[in-house]
């Protein structure tokens, strides 16, 4: 099952591009809820490059590698990767409100897709207010 989430960010694609793909920026906006923060990121943004992100819980009682392999990159307009055995794309559509970001993923089997679906929706939302908050 895929998921797709999507957000309307009121900037230049080429900033909304240069923030989703920067390490330093992806630390500030890469969280669901206050309580959780993203320590760590690396990204190599190429085709058979990697990336990782390293969240965690600001209590330090729980924390995970989000890791994967970018299989096709278009600059300012599509990232597709693999994480594991399932795959994600982000496209950037331009358009007369702005730039839509639109995620989509395979859905894993351990937590419900709902709640799959609200965790992710979050961060985009939390990706589009840094986005904004930047210009």
């Amino acid at each position: 099952m895929k998921i797709t989430v999507e957000a309307i960010v009121q900037a230049p694609v080429s900033k909304v591009w240069s923030v989703y793909t920067t390490p330093d920026d992806i630390k500030l906006w890469n969280t669901a809820s206050d309580d959780w923060h993203t320590t760590e990121s690396t990204v190599d943004l190429r085709v058979g490059g990697a990336f990782t992100s390293r969240m965690e819980a600001k209590d330090g009682s729980f924390g995970f590698d989000f890791a994967g392999i970018y299989t096709k990159i278009v600059p300012d307009e599509l990232i597709e990767y693999s994480f594991g055995d399932r795959h994600g794309a982000v496209e950037f559509l331009k358009g007369a409100n702005g730039v839509t970001v639109r995620v989509t993923f395979d859905a894993e089997s351990e937590n419900p897709v709902e709640q799959q679906r609200e965790g992710w929706q979050a961060i985009l939302n939390n990706f589009a207010k840094y986005v904004e908050a930047c210009e």
